[in-house]
């Protein structure tokens, strides 16, 4: 079997119960060295054999799997926060389908959330903003024209930008050319829920020069939207006078 394990948001205590058993009980792990934090492999046993995927390609990791594979032995292909956002996870399934290799995923605390509870942080203020949007900028590989950072910033909701920290000025610009107003609160967190994690509070304007004054220059999420003023309304689910299913309102 091989399992695709989220390591978690960075600190090596974030990952899941689930995912920490199944890195013990490994025979071959495969992590993602650039990005995943190298604590967590000592949850490992003596004889696991490790390989890091930041110098391997498609093919070489689903050869280490493979083989593991024939030799009876269980998998853990350990990915960086949750394996579904930006994990490059669908072409490993697509190759492991064409060998009938059986696979499982366990999910993980994504970055995107060890960011809001660093800067203590709720991405869904009733009447401020309803809606996250998780993307990225273009970069050496493309995005969908729909997808484009000015026609997401059209609908001025929470957003949270990864994969784009060298290429600030550029954001700032078209999150502008968007509709966000120069001066719209925005954030940017380095290495989230690591121990040398950095949080800077900015705005739109200000992205690069931030980055820049910390000297951060990868590995790290913008944060955009009101939401960080952290001024909303009270929400209703909770109010005296509002009625749900368990209980009756004023």
């Amino acid at each position: 079997m091989v399992y695709f394990v989220g390591a978690g948001s960075g600190a090596a205590d974030l990952i899941t119960v689930r995912g920490q058993k199944l890195l013990q009980s490994a025979d071959v792990i495969i992590y993602a060295g650039s990005l995943v934090n190298p604590e967590l492999l000592e949850y490992k046993k003596a004889e696991c054999v490790v390989h890091n995927s930041a110098f391997m390609t498609l093919e070489e990791v689903i050869e280490v799997m493979k083989n593991s594979e024939e030799q009876g032995r269980t998998t853990v292909r350990l990915h960086t926060g949750d394996p579904s956002i930006y994990g490059a996870i669908k072409e490993q399934f697509d190759e492991l389908d064409k060998l009938n290799i059986a696979y499982e995923v366990c999910p993980g605390v994504s970055s995107l959330f060890g960011a809001a509870s660093s800067l203590k942080l709720e991405y869904t203020l009733p009447n401020v903003s309803q809606t996250v949007i998780v993307t990225r900028m273009e970069g050496r590989t493309p995005v969908p024209e729909s997808e484009r950072i000015e026609v997401l910033a059209s609908h001025g909701a929470t957003m949270v930008i990864f994969l784009s920290t060298g290429m600030l000025e550029e954001l700032s610009q078209r999150l502008i050319e968007g509709g966000y107003s120069a001066d719209t609160p925005a954030a940017i967190v380095y290495k989230a829920t690591w121990a040398d994690e950095k949080k800077v509070y900015c705005t739109v304007e200000t992205l690069a020069q931030s980055a820049k004054k910390e000297n951060i220059t990868k590995t790290a999420l913008v944060i955009v939207g009101d939401v960080l003023t952290g001024e909303g309304e009270r929400s209703l689910l909770y109010h005296p006078n509002f009625t749900t299913e368990f209980r009756q309102g004023k």
